[in-house]
């Protein structure tokens, strides 16, 4: 499905930045949109936490698991 690979690009986006923020303290999704409280930056901070919860789904449905053999 098409939402599951938006979903996981988002949260890949968000596990990068959370990686440069634990290794650098630098925040990219900050510095590329002006800071964290511009709204542009909330708005990715909050698609990067809703992808995060569907990505939780995708753990409990069948079809996203590979097929054994």
């Amino acid at each position: 499905m098409i939402i599951d690979r938006i979903a996981l690009i988002l949260t890949i986006i968000g596990g990068i930045n959370w990686g440069s923020i634990g290794l650098f303290r630098f925040d990219i999704v900050a510095w590329i949109c002006g800071g964290q409280t511009a709204t542009v930056s909330r708005v990715i901070y909050t698609l990067v936490g809703l992808a995060a919860l569907w990505c939780i789904s995708m753990l409990f449905r069948h079809d996203a698991l590979p097929d054994e053999q």
